[in-house]
């Protein structure tokens, strides 16, 4: 899979199949979305191409209007969700940088310049409700006739339901931010984690006598925050059991950068450089800011203490 910054000469100049969107998470309405786009592709002896943005079109008009409140939290990192799309069998990935320019463009503009000159798109699916260009002016039906004009025909993908319920990246925030795991992994199809790779800290778990291995996460703003019960998969054959914490740390001296910091149990091996997966098993508690580190200490134990507990009972 070839993953490309906007639309640049780089992109072949072959004809494909395409859908649009955000794609944060890649649930399983995405991932139907793009099971259709790769059925199409193989019909059509076309590419399977996916357009997606950096960063969300709401966080940027969130910033805009200087409310950063309003942006939505991030499900999963951008290496996560090209991994998912790759699976997913998609050859392109368009990842492209929304900002004035692009928010500005007229529904013509952007099918002209990005569709048809850009991506040569020949089979479009996009949701029943998809709306683009300049305060979202575009729609389907303005679609399904640009298409007849350029030579490309647009399909709709239904809204994907599970128990009645819409599937969405809402609802996956949603369960989430309420860590119901359970839940999480019902909507996406797979077990939650976050992947990365391990790099060096302040070091301040050694300390304490908690080692972590840390990921950075490049967005402010993560879906999960708190303690949690993981696993980590990556490091040897079989998942390592682990506690773990995400969150802004609060009561460290560097409070305010985002940080995955997990210990894992009776692990003592260099992981800096390797490439890991963290394993969301169950929430213990939120973030919290304590006032020493004597504190801090004493709430590792005990959330370590509830982590053993727990893997404990999974092998009873």
């Amino acid at each position: 899979m070839k993953v490309f910054r906007g639309i640049s000469p780089a992109i072949p100049n072959s004809p494909c199949a395409l859908t649009i969107g955000n794609f944060d998470g890649v649930h399983l309405g995405h991932q139907a979305l793009l099971a259709q786009v790769r059925l199409a592709a193989d019909r059509l002896n076309l590419a399977a191409a996916v357009m997606t943005f950096e960063p969300h079109p709401r966080e940027f008009f969130a910033h805009r209007a200087g409310d950063p409140s309003k942006a939505p939290s991030r499900i999963a990192n951008l290496r996560d969700n090209m991994a998912a799309m790759e699976q997913a069998g998609m050859e392109q990935v368009i990842v492209e940088h929304f900002n004035d320019t692009f928010a500005s463009q007229t529904p013509q503009q952007f099918i002209e310049h990005t569709l048809v000159n850009g991506l040569h798109v020949k089979w479009l699916m996009v949701g029943e409700d998809f709306c683009f260009g300049a305060r979202r002016a575009g729609n389907v039906e303005m679609l399904k006739q640009a298409g007849q004009h350029y030579g490309f025909s647009v399909a709709t993908l239904p809204t994907v339901t599970s128990n009645g319920e819409r599937i969405s990246s809402s609802a996956v925030r949603a369960a989430l931010a309420a860590g119901e795991f359970s839940s999480v992994n019902t909507l996406i199809g797979h077990p939650y984690a976050i992947s990365g790779r391990v790099v060096h800290g302040q070091k301040l778990g050694r300390t304490l006598g908690y080692p972590t291995l840390n990921l950075r996460i490049a967005h402010r703003h993560p879906a999960v925050h708190g303690v949690f019960i993981v696993r980590v998969h990556g490091l040897e054959a079989q998942p390592l059991e682990a506690v773990a914490s995400i969150g802004n740390r609060p009561t460290t001296e560097d409070a305010g950068r985002v940080l995955l910091e997990t210990h894992i149990f009776d692990y003592n091996k260099s992981c800096y450089g390797k490439l890991v997966r963290i394993e969301f098993l169950q929430k213990i508690r939120s973030e919290q800011k304590f006032a020493d580190l004597a504190s801090l200490t004493a709430a590792i134990d005990a959330d370590a203490a509830q982590a053993r507990t727990y893997f404990l009972k999974l092998k009873s």
